[in-house]
């Protein structure tokens, strides 16, 4: 039993460090993200130029990187759990070598591509300026995934959590002090120092985690010596198709993400083009425009895409949270395989899906419920499209459900069915773009409405093969009913809270920052009086033997 729990333990301890480093990360992110769009000459434009370039700067690392930690951590993983350490320090040392090669083309690409691609492709001149302040960042975040990718695999997280906050805290000021010192230029041009800033952030990431391995080289390699079971017998150049076969599949998710909303900034630019053709209708701080120019088009594109970005902001927050489980779910599972134990990885999806779900609804129906104070609260300056953030949370639920699972399904060796779900969910998007955003009455809400069609349809794919291969229970009352009414409760409480804050002080600051605060606690005062948690569950939680004590103490728990 001692050593069942102690599992239990490591794994919440895991997710919990994971969990934390995601949500400071992000938080700095919005941070940024809400100066900088407060800033004069930024805006809208400002957003929507540093959306568009990012989205191809994300495809080429989707293609070049995302799937390197999770595809080495699996790998080492599986070794370590058989004691083979210089096997699992060979895969990590040939992985640096393939990864560095595949990220100085990779950024080549972006940097000499950038005009065609802007030009083109997603016919936004002035993205192109982005996209070169970005090249560089892709191979020192290819040679930084590496490093990260080996320690996960040792069940070290330290690597991974450090590094991404010391990354995200120099972005977050660089940023900040890039676009202060363009402040006159245009909005492309401040965009693209915006992105400068995420190149610079990078390599100072990199350098950390090259101080962070050097510390540890000589206990590691010390490991390595004193291997005593037969190690990973093949030749580098197969290894290096080993890491491939397995990294290639899991990035096909994001590349198919990436890809995707490419294809949004495409359909949108044309789409808006199609919508506003005869009259540009006004909105605050413009007039309606009639038969407007190429020129003013694009404009208008550009600012309803960044209007879409701020609400991409908000909801990649609570997704950060959830990845903690993506994340330490592939090794945890491919560890537990690799020893037959197929009943340990069963729990562990199960538990890591109910988490999933708390975390998530309150996140969601929060943004439905408070979207227009959020909006005016950290985007005074640009505070239109909080009804995009309302739909978004629709989305969101969906989309953190099938991170879990993928991460899942990456751990089961079915590298490929997160990626067919996906594939699926963006072909009904893009199909719906096209019919929704030309019409003029919806134009980039069509962009959202088929935001939520894409994820529903991967979750009831992914959840399926889930299904087929490990035995999920998952009960109405508990993974549903109860989460739900506990949501339902809180959002409900949380604007009614707002509405009578907002007559008593006339602050939407005070108001919304207490309404906040209260309805989380309501939140989780709901998920412990329905009992949603057994005591095991509850003292799986990191801390959660305090946790436990506090609730029994409240008479919650007989």
């Amino acid at each position: 039993m001692g050593k069942l729990e102690d599992k239990k333990h490591s794994f919440m301890n895991n997710v919990a460090i994971i969990l934390c480093s995601q949500l400071l990360v992000k938080l700095l992110g919005l941070v940024y993200r809400m100066v900088i769009t407060n800033i004069e000459g930024f805006g809208d434009a400002g957003n929507g130029f540093y959306n568009a370039g990012f989205q191809i700067y994300t495809l080429l690392l989707a293609i070049s990187s995302v799937g390197i930690p999770n595809a080495i951590s699996k790998m080492v993983s599986a070794r370590v759990a058989v004691k083979d350490y210089k096997g699992a320090h060979r895969i990590f040392h040939t992985a640096f070598l393939l990864f560095a090669a595949i990220g100085i083309c990779a950024s080549a690409l972006l940097f000499f591509g950038s005009y065609f691609v802007a030009q083109i492709v997603i016919k936004m001149d002035g993205a192109q300026y982005v996209m070169r302040a970005l090249a560089p960042s892709i191979f020192f975040v290819c040679m930084s995934s590496v490093i990260r990718g080996y320690f996960v695999g040792l069940q070290n997280m330290k690597a991974t959590s450090t590094s991404q906050v010391l990354e995200q805290i120099f972005k977050c000021t660089l940023t900040v002090l890039f676009v202060v010192l363009s402040i006159g230029q245009p909005p492309e041009i401040m965009a693209a120092w915006a992105n400068f800033a995420s190149s610079a952030a990078c390599i100072i990431s990199f350098v950390y985690l090259i101080i962070f391995y050097l510390k540890r080289k000589s206990g590691l390699e010390e490991q390595v010596r004193q291997t005593a079971v037969k190690s990973l017998s093949v030749s580098t150049g197969r290894l290096m198709r080993n890491i491939l076969m397995i990294s290639v599949p899991i990035s096909l998710s994001s590349i198919i993400t990436a890809i995707n909303r490419v294809i949004d900034t495409a359909t949108i630019t044309r789409g808006i083009a199609a919508a506003f053709s005869q009259m540009i209708p006004a909105h605050p701080g413009a007039a309606a425009i009639f038969s407007p120019t190429a020129a003013q088009l694009n404009d208008e594109a550009v600012r309803l895409s960044g209007m879409l970005s701020k609400s991409d902001t908000l909801i990649n927050m609570p997704l950060s949270l959830n990845i903690a489980f993506a994340t330490v779910l592939v090794p945890a599972i491919s560890a537990a395989l690799a020893i037959g134990n197929k009943k340990e990885a069963s729990n562990k999806v199960t538990y890591s899906l109910l988490i999933s779900i708390l975390l998530i609804i309150p996140c969601a129906f929060g943004y439905v419920a408070l979207a227009q104070p959020i909006y005016k609260l950290i985007y005074p300056a640009a505070p239109l499209g909080s009804d995009l953030l309302q739909l978004s949370a629709i989305a969101l639920i969906f989309t953190a459900l099938t991170q879990t699972i993928s991460g899942s399904l990456q751990g089961l060796g079915k590298v490929f069915v997160p990626a067919i779900g996906l594939l699926a969910g963006c072909t009904a998007k893009v199909i719906l773009n096209l019919l929704l955003i030309r019409q003029p009455e919806i134009n980039i809400y069509g962009a959202a409405i088929s935001s939520i069609a894409c994820q529903i349809i991967a979750f009831v794919i992914c959840f399926s093969v889930l299904c087929r291969n490990l035995t999920i229970k998952l009960g109405l009352m508990k993974y549903i009913i109860k989460p739900l009414a506990a949501g339902g409760i809180m959002a409900v409480a949380a604007y009614g809270l707002y509405k009578l804050l907002m007559i008593i002080t006339a602050s939407n600051l005070i108001s919304t920052i207490v309404s906040i605060f209260i309805a989380a606690v309501i939140y989780f005062a709901l998920v412990f009086a329905f009992k949603i948690l057994t005591e095991d569950e509850i003292r799986s939680l990191p801390a959660g033997a305090k946790i436990y004590s506090l609730v029994k103490r409240l008479h919650i728990y007989s």
